[in-house]
C-alpha cells in the first residue's frame, strides 16, 4: 500500500507508460496513412464519442466493485485487529491458576502464530493475479517455492514443536492453528482455569476469528468475474482504435502544424482510458502483494505488537517502516 500523500505523476506515468507510448505511435500512423491516401479514413467523431461513453460507464462499474474488494478486505482485517486485542485481554483477565503466566502466553502467541499464518496464505499467488508486478525488492515473485520454509521459521517462535509438526503438510495451517486453540481452550475450562461463561465468550471470538478468516480467503480465492474484467478490457482497446479515426474528423481542416496535434491528442485520450482500466485492474486483488493491496504484513507485525505489550513481554518487535512510501 502507498502511504504517501499522493502518487508522483513521474511515477504514474512510468506505471502506465505503454499505453501513452503505443497509443502515440499508433495514432502516428494513422496520421500518416491519412495523408497518404488523401482523407479516405474518416470516421464521424459522434458515434466514436457514444462509445467512448458507454466505456466509461464500464470502466466506472469496474473501478467501483474492485475498490470494494480492497475496502472489505480492509475491514476484515479492521475486525481481526479489534478482536485480537479483545482475545488477549480476555486471556489476561479471565484465565486464573497455577502457571497462568505461561499459560497466557501461550494462548497469545498461539493466535499470532496463527495471524501469521493467515497472512502468508493470503500471499500465495493465484492465476489471475498480477505475478510480474509484486513489489520489487518487497516480495519474491516466488512466494510459493518458499512458502513453507519461511512460514515454519516463523511459526516456531510462537507455538512448539509438537504444535508445529502437527500442522505441518495441512492444506490450510491457520484452520489448524485455530482448531488447536478451540481444543486448548477446551482444556484450561475443564481444569477449571475459567467458567462456563467465560469460556463461551472464548469460543465467541474463536466463531469471529473463523469468520474473518473465511472472508479473507473468499476474497483471495474468488477473483473479481472475469467476463467483467475482459469485457472491460477490449472494449477499451476497441474504443481507443477508433480514437485516431474520429480526431482527423476533428483536426482535418487546420493548419499544416495543427494536424500533427491529433496525434498528441488521440494518445493522451487511450492513455487515460487505459490508465482507469489498469487501476481497476490492479484494485481487484487486495492480498496479491502489489501496489495497491492491504499492507496485511504490516497490521499483522501491529497486532503482535499491542498483544506482547499486554503481556509486558521482552523484545518486542519494531513496527513495520514504509520501504519507497510503501507498506507491506
Amino acid at each position: 500500500m502507498y502511504v504517501k500523500r499522493n502518487y508522483g505523476f513521474w511515477m504514474t506515468l512510468n506505471w502506465s507508460k505503454k499505453p501513452l507510448l503505443v497509443g502515440l505511435l499508433y495514432s502516428a500512423i494513422i496520421c500518416v496513412i491519412y495523408i497518404l491516401i488523401d482523407g479516405y479514413i474518416l470516421v464521424p467523431w459522434q458515434p466514436i464519442s457514444i462509445i467512448g461513453i458507454a466505456v466509461a460507464f464500464y470502466l466506472g462499474f469496474k473501478n467501483n466493485s474492485s475498490y470494494d474488494r480492497t475496502w472489505e478486505a480492509r475491514k476484515i482485517w479492521g475486525s481481526i485487529v479489534n478482536n485480537s486485542r479483545s482475545f488477549a485481554a480476555a486471556s489476561i483477565s479471565f484465565i486464573q491458576g497455577d502457571n497462568q503466566e505461561s499459560i497466557k502466553k501461550e494462548m497469545i502467541y498461539r493466535h499470532i502464530a496463527w495471524i501469521t499464518a493467515l497472512r502468508h496464505q493470503l500471499r500465495l499467488s493465484r492465476p489471475w493475479e498480477h505475478l510480474d508486478k509484486r513489489l520489487e525488492k518487497l516480495y519474491s515473485a516466488k512466494v510459493c517455492e518458499d512458502y513453507n520454509e519461511k512460514l515454519d521459521s516463523e511459526l516456531s517462535k510462537f507455538i512448539s514443536e509438537n504444535e508445529l509438526a502437527e500442522v505441518q503438510g495441512k492444506s490450510n495451517t491457520a484452520t489448524q492453528i485455530m482448531k488447536r486453540q478451540a481444543i486448548r481452550l477446551q482444556e484450561l475450562k475443564d481444569l477449571g482455569y475459567f467458567d462456563d461463561f467465560r469460556h463461551m465468550e472464548f469460543h465467541q471470538l474463536i466463531v469471529s476469528f473463523y469468520e474473518d478468516q473465511g472472508k479473507s480467503e473468499r476474497i483471495k480465492n474468488f477473483p473479481f468475474p472475469r467476463q467483467y474484467a475482459s469485457t472491460t478490457l477490449w472494449l477499451t482497446f476497441v474504443f481507443c482504435a477508433f480514437v485516431p479515426f474520429g480526431l482527423l474528423d476533428i483536426f482535418r481542416n487546420t493548419d499544416d502544424w495543427r494536424f500533427w496535434i491529433c496525434p498528441i491528442i488521440s494518445a493522451l485520450i487511450i492513455w487515460v482510458f487505459f490508465l482507469m482500466e489498469k487501476i481497476g485492474d490492479y484494485s481487484e486483488n487486495p492480498f496479491e502483494g502489489s501496489y495497491n493491496d492491504v499492507p496485511i504484513t504490516s497490521i499483522a507485525r501491529g497486532i503482535e505488537i499491542d498483544l506482547r505489550e499486554m503481556l509486558n513481554d521482552d523484545e518486542i518487535p519494531p513496527a513495520m517502516e514504509a520501504q519507497n512510501g510503501f507498506l507491506l
